[in-house]
């Protein structure tokens, strides 16, 4: 079979995406659709498992096999998007292992600490008294900054504005790559806010649980069980906070946290969640729908999709929930039949 000649165009190598792959995938962009032998006998796959061939170029999000065995390929604007986030992903964890391992942060701290300048709590401190916005902010960035197991937040009045978001954002994603567990309670007016529930939704979808309240909240944010944040006035946080270290005050404010967490509801999902075809699974959700295909744990195909484990599994519930399966072994099959993989 004669295979067409692809003029010479820009790449994907910046992307990880190895030549003789990238002309399988040109090769399908060009044809539409391919079954295994068809794809075996073009050149760039010569000396190569089929099998293996088909299952990189699905794990870089360039092709989708449907349930008759045919190779279909992605768009090419969907393809480009997930390959820059992946690569973007990538370099970012690179270059945060390397700045913790320089030590860099620890050093530039110690600037401050020799001068008495900008120190959260001083050695022995347990109880400080920070105040104005942009003070609070600073010491929310960086309690953040070394928080590495659990963060619990309130936010009494529900509603998040634009601005707020656009500061919170890279905060809440730095802990959410570190598999930091997240859990958040918004006020009952988040319902009725499209600007909050369009992020809250974003932050689920990266592991994060929120709860809806629908009676009072206290405003607080408690990083790793042991230091809290409380706003000096509760009816003007702008005034500051006291962060406080102090082992029985932190424990009594985990405590109400946990109250009134167990007292909320669960965070509504999108309005409509039925799956009619693949053009309704996120990039995220269909390459966790592969990974039931070949990986055994939850913990290996986290690790392959470069996300926390407990995100992982809470993808894998919500499309069981789905695809109506009772387990993951019928879930991948359920999804095969159905053409979403």
């Amino acid at each position: 079979m004669p295979w067409e000649a692809a003029e010479s165009k820009a790449g994907l190598e910046l992307l990880g995406v190895a030549v003789g792959d990238e002309e399988l995938y040109r090769l399908l962009l060009r044809r539409g659709r391919l079954d295994r032998r068809d794809l075996a006998a073009h050149p760039a796959a010569e000396g190569r498992d089929v099998d293996e061939v088909c299952k990189r170029l699905t794990e870089l999000g360039l092709v989708r096999e449907t349930a008759g065995g045919l190779l279909r390929p992605v768009s090419p604007a969907k393809a480009v998007e997930g390959l820059i986030t992946a690569e973007t992903e990538r370099l970012r964890h690179e270059v945060e292992e390397a700045v913790a391992a320089s030590g860099v942060v620890a050093s530039l701290m110690a600037e401050q600490e020799a001068h008495g300048t900008g120190q959260l709590m001083t050695p022995g401190e347990t109880i400080r008294h920070i105040e104005g916005l942009e003070a609070v902010r600073a010491a929310i960035d960086e309690l953040t900054f070394f928080t590495w197991t659990e963060s619990l937040t309130t936010n009494p009045k529900g509603v998040i504005s634009e601005e707020g978001i656009a500061h919170a954002r890279p905060l809440d994603e730095r802990i959410l790559r570190r598999g930091v567990h997240m859990r958040t309670l918004l006020g009952e007016a988040a319902l009725d806010c499209s600007t909050t529930l369009r992020y809250a939704r974003e932050l689920t979808s990266k592991g994060a649980e929120i709860r809806i309240s629908h009676t009072p909240l206290e405003r607080m944010i408690i990083c790793d069980r042991s230091a809290a944040l409380t706003p000096i006035d509760p009816f003007d946080t702008a005034r500051g906070a006291v962060l406080t270290r102090e082992p029985g005050l932190v424990a009594a404010l985990l405590s109400l946290f946990e109250r009134m967490w167990v007292q909320a509801q669960e965070f509504p999902l999108e309005e409509s969640t039925e799956l009619t075809d693949d053009q309704g699974l996120s990039g995220l959700e269909y390459k966790i729908l592969q990974s039931l295909c070949r990986a055994d744990k939850d913990e290996i195909g986290a690790r392959d999709l470069g996300i926390a484990v407990r995100t992982y599994r809470k993808h894998v519930a919500g499309l069981m929930r789905r695809l109506g399966a009772s387990n993951r072994f019928q879930a991948a099959l359920l999804a095969r039949e159905r053409g979403w993989i």
